[in-house]
């Protein structure tokens, strides 16, 4: 295997830094900027407020500044990415990157600072006299040892955190992988032999922090090029070294290795051999870290034998052991307590999360990072994937916890749920809402979901965690065999979900009668409808829910949506009053809109698209916002005319008869629509502010506006929610993955939390007798 980092010329790598605009990050302003007012609150004279607060008290700096929220990147530029002393100016590519990686996964403004000064007291005074101004230090790639004083003195010196990724970033993640290796092996962390190759700042990093979380002192073995760190050893020695050095008569790191459980390589390529992993214990845990090239490869140690954990520090082997886990998460968890210091807890703490999301159930992101295979925790995952969405809730919180609990939190959390929320919250603009969604659904009563394409594993993972996450019970229509294959296959209990064969099924020759009788005089056949009871499972799923055997149910992810609405209509009718439409959500700078019909209705004509705002209002309110509708088109009221907008004036007029009790104006274009300010060029417009609700003339329109801001806007889609059956059903886009098949699975559930009704109640009765 070749790591495709390595295949990546100069040329491309300075153009990317290049264009279109130099470096890698830039500054916004948090505040509005655009008049008068606006200056002077932010500069002379509303700034002598907040400066005058902060003379009295220097800790109000974290909340009237950005303090809070900032890690200054700094370097000297003396070991730079493995390229050596290339000095300060050299490094500022490397910290730019580093402040990319901050704000990307932990939404952490790092700004880099490279300091042109080698001698170690200099450089800690200069960084000492500026160093308050952040709300915590990243040193990185300065040169051993000096790397060791600097961070010393400067902890010493500051009351924020400082931290050296290269040390005990990478120490943190060996200990995460370590973790995992010893429960895969049933080993006790504080009964494991441990070799450490490499007496640099990392290697004594991940060292220390093993003896920190029970590795005995003994059973710790600390390797340099020149061999074993043993008692009474003069040559090549420091400090840091003399503190790990062991009472031992061995003097190589073969024989180091001789019987070890685990061997950690931050050193050079090639310095261990096949002989050396053989002589290792059984079920050696092996962390060749070494860049670019490790110690040892995976298929060297393959070829010795067959039952090590391997990690290695390389993007295309298993277990990658990636800085990017945990300097962003371990900041995001001690800035926002407002720590001191990032102390020992705080680092086990982290490792211990890393270890623990290891061990749960990969969302998609993780999958297609692996090219569609999913991994799952064992020999070949026992480090999360650098992707995974999940780390900003995970981490921080384990971080913080442990700051609190051992006395360096300024600022404890009070709720710790709602501070994962917010995390959640932070890098993706859907989880508020989906959050408010699970927490209606939970606080309701228990609903059954049908998971119509019960065999396919997208749809097993996603029905196995609509029921881990308490949002209902869940129902898989399938052929046994099949289905709890695909079960064993993603590591689902066979026995966890139920599951339904529609032509075995008790209710197979009940459903086919009443469907019989439902579309005889549609042309359908006795055996036309047992045909389809028997081998449609959209059909079957929704004869289920038709006849109260289940609250919903969710299709879609192996047909178009078309066919499954089709499918889905021949047992369930609009609700009496209500057309049947496609409502997408659309997340975009902050702002939320409702999009409609972008699936159903072609070419609305007045009656529908007055029918379409009534229902898409509605579906706003139940996200808990109040509708301000525009019907859009391609002019704005009445400017140029036009045959199309006159249906869409039409629609306005069918609104003001109904006596509508939400906002409504158009027909507009969209860019009138979403100003804040249109009233100053349209005084006579009812919409208070921008329109969050739009109706479009077309489903093309719709579905095309829609994707685009997706595709190429950069706009987060939840949908399209199907809006207007008798029943909640939920239509995926084809092929979609988990989280989409568990968003409108949440979806189906809180139709019916949102809206109880007489047909509610006789699903809960029918269920309840079942």
């Amino acid at each position: 295997m070749s790591d495709r980092t390595s295949r990546i010329d100069d040329e491309e790598a300075l153009n990317f830094h290049r264009y279109p605009t130099p470096g890698k990050v830039a500054l916004r302003a948090t505040k509005p900027m655009a008049t008068q007012r606006d200056l002077s609150l932010a500069y002379s004279p509303g700034v002598a407020a907040p400066v005058k607060a902060i003379a009295e008290d220097v800790d109000a700096a974290y909340d009237y500044t950005s303090k809070g929220n900032q890690v200054a990147v700094i370097s000297n530029g003396t070991a730079i990415l493995g390229l050596g002393d290339l000095g300060a100016p050299a490094s500022k590519p490397v910290m730019e990157g580093k402040a990319v990686l901050f704000k990307r996964f932990a939404d952490v403004d790092g700004i880099d600072i490279e300091v042109e000064e080698e001698d170690a007291d200099a450089f800690v005074e200069c960084v000492r006299r500026f160093g308050n101004t952040f709300g915590g230090i990243n040193l990185e790639d300065i040169k051993g040892p000096d790397c060791f004083l600097i961070e010393q003195k400067l902890r010493e010196a500051l009351d924020i955190p400082v931290f050296h990724d290269d040390q005990h970033g990478t120490a943190i993640i060996s200990a995460a992988g370590i973790i995992n290796a010893c429960e895969l092996t049933e080993r006790k962390i504080e009964d494991l032999t441990v070799v450490v190759n490499g007496a640099g700042a990392a290697g004594i990093a991940v060292l220390e922090l093993l003896k920190s979380m029970g590795v005995k002192p003994d059973n710790a073995i600390l390797c340099d090029s020149r061999g074993v760190i043993y008692t009474g050893r003069e040559d090549g020695m420091n400090q840091w070294k003399s503190a790990h050095a062991v009472d031992t008569d061995k003097r190589s790191l073969a024989e180091a290795l001789d019987g070890a459980d685990c061997f950690i390589g931050l050193s050079v390529k090639g310095a261990v051999t096949k002989a050396m992993v053989k002589s290792m214990a059984a079920d050696p845990i092996i962390f060749a870290m070494a860049n670019p090239d490790p110690e040892i490869t995976p298929e060297e140690v393959s070829e010795a034998r067959s039952d090590a954990i391997m990690a290695t520090g390389r993007s295309d082997y298993p277990n990658q052991v990636n800085n990017v886990l945990g300097f962003p998460y371990i900041f995001r968890g001690a800035l926002d307590v407002r720590a001191r210091t990032i102390n020992e807890e705080m680092k086990i703490a982290a490792a211990r999360a890393l270890a623990a999301l290891a061990r749960e159930d990969v969302p998609d992101e993780v999958a297609a990072a692996y090219h569609g295979a999913r991994p799952t925790f064992g020999r070949d995952y026992i480090i999360p994937a650098p992707f995974d969405p999940r780390l900003i809730s995970h981490v921080p919180p384990y971080v913080a916890e442990a700051a609190m609990e051992s006395g360096v939190a300024r600022k404890p959390i009070s709720d710790m749920d709602e501070y994962k929320a917010a995390l959640a919250r932070r890098l993706d603009p859907t989880a508020a809402i989906l959050q408010s969604i699970h927490d209606q659904v939970r606080s309701g009563p228990r609903k059954t979901i049908v998971f119509a394409e019960g065999e396919e594993p997208a749809v097993i993972r996603a029905a196995f965690a609509f029921q881990n996450q308490e949002l209902g019970q869940a129902i898989l229509i399938g052929r046994e065999e099949t289905t709890k294959a695909n079960m064993r296959l993603v590591g689902v209990p066979e026995d966890a979900i139920k599951i339904v064969n529609a032509r075995l099924s008790d209710k197979n020759s009940e459903y086919a009668d009443w469907l019989y009788r439902r579309l005889q005089r549609r042309g359908y056949l006795v055996r036309d409808v047992q045909r389809l009871v028997n081998n449609d499972r959209n059909v079957f799923a929704a004869c289920m829910v038709a006849n109260n055997d289940a609250h919903g149910m969710v299709t879609g992810v192996t047909r178009n949506y078309a066919q499954a609405l089709g499918d889905i209509q021949l047992a369930l009718d609009p609700k009496p009053g209500e057309r049947v439409i496609g409502m997408s959500l659309v997340l975009s700078r902050g702002r939320s809109l409702f999009i409609a019909d972008t699936n159903v209705t072609e070419f609305p004509p007045a009656e529908a698209l007055a029918d379409m705002a009534c229902e898409t209002a509605a579906g706003a309110r139940r996200f808990g916002i109040e509708p301000r509708v525009a019907f859009l088109s391609y002019s704005t009221f009445g400017n140029p005319q036009g045959e199309r907008s006159d249906r869409i004036q039409e629609a306005v007029r069918l609104l003001d008869a109904r006596g509508a009790d939400f906002e409504y104006e158009g027909e507009m274009n969209a860019d009138v629509a979403l100003d804040p300010d249109h009233r100053r060029i349209y005084p006579f417009s009812r919409l208070s502010g921008p329109a969050n609700v739009l109706i479009m003339p077309a489903i093309h329109s719709a579905s095309i506006s829609t994707k685009l801001m997706r595709s190429a806007g950069g706009a987060t889609v939840i949908g399209p929610m199907l809006l207007g059956l008798e029943k909640p059903v939920q239509i995926v886009r084809l092929g979609g993955g988990v989280v989409d098949i568990l968003t409108l699975a949440a979806l189906t559930a809180h139709d019916l939390s949102a809206e109880a009704d007489n047909g509610e109640q006789a699903t809960e009765d029918a269920l309840a007798t079942d």
